[in-house]
C-alpha cells in the first residue's frame, strides 16, 4: 500500500518543508501542500520542487493560496474566503503521497477547523518534525499527546538541528516512536543534500 503521510511540526519554522522534501525524495512520492498562506513568490511547493530530484514525483497544486503571511484562518478572512473540511480531498494518485501542513496541529484553518481536523478528515498518518531548542521537549510531547488523544496515528519523528541526546531520550521515553530522519545544520541546502538524507532515512530502507 502506498504511504500517505502528513508532515507537521511542533511549531513554525521547525523544518517541515525540508523534512517533507527528504521524505518525498526517499519514497519517490508525490507532494501536496493543501494551504499556502503568504510567500506566493516562492511557495513551499516551489521549494520542495527545487529540492526533490526523483523522477516519479508529481507536485499537486494547493487547494488554497493566500497573499497574507499569517495563520490560514486570518489569511483566508482577508480575502473573504471561508475554508471548510469539504473543500479538501486527497489528490488522485497511485503513488506515495507526502502532505505538508501549515504551522502546527492547532493552527486554525477556519473557526472551529484546525490543522488536526484536516489530518483526521484526510485519514493520514503523521510525521512530527521537532527542532532542537530550549522548550522543544515540552512542545514535542504536547504535540504527540494531542495526537494520541485524537486517535491520529504517528508514523515517526524527524529531529532537526545539532544532536541533543538528552532531548531525544526524554521524548522517546514518553513516546517510543521510530526516528525517520535527523536533519543537521547545513551550509547549503540543495537537491544533492536532500538526496543524501533521503538515502539515510528509515523510509528509504522500508519502501
Amino acid at each position: 500500500m502506498p504511504e500517505r503521510l502528513f508532515v507537521t511540526g511542533i511549531g513554525t519554522d521547525v523544518g517541515k518543508t525540508v523534512a517533507a522534501a527528504v521524505l518525498t525524495q526517499a519514497l519517490g512520492a508525490d507532494y501536496w501542500k493543501p494551504v499556502q498562506a503568504g510567500g506566493l513568490d516562492h511557495t513551499d511547493s516551489d521549494e520542495v520542487r527545487r529540492l526533490v530530484s526523483h523522477p516519479a514525483t508529481r507536485f499537486h497544486p494547493e487547494r488554497f493560496r493566500f497573499q497574507l503571511p499569517a495563520s490560514p484562518h486570518k489569511a483566508a478572512a482577508f480575502e473573504n474566503v471561508r475554508i471548510n473540511p469539504t473543500d479538501f480531498q486527497l489528490p488522485h494518485t497511485d503513488n506515495h503521497l507526502v502532505v505538508e501542513g501549515a504551522g502546527g496541529l492547532l493552527v486554525p484553518l477556519a473557526p472551529g477547523f484546525l490543522v488536526a481536523d484536516l489530518v483526521k478528515h484526510l485519514e493520514l498518518d503523521v510525521v512530527v518534525v521537532s527542532r532542537h531548542y530550549l522548550g522543544s521537549i515540552n512542545h514535542t510531547l504536547l504535540t504527540l499527546e494531542f495526537l494520541r488523544q485524537r486517535g491520529i496515528p504517528v508514523r515517526g519523528l524527524v529531529f532537526n538541528g545539532a544532536p541533543e541526546l538528552y532531548t531525544e531520550e526524554a521524548i522517546l521515553e514518553a513516546f517510543p516512536l521510530p526516528i525517520l530522519l535527523r536533519l543537521q545544520p547545513e551550509s547549503e541546502l540543495n537537491a544533492d543534500t536532500v538526496a543524501r538524507y533521503a538515502a539515510q532515512t528509515e523510509l528509504a530502507v522500508m519502501s
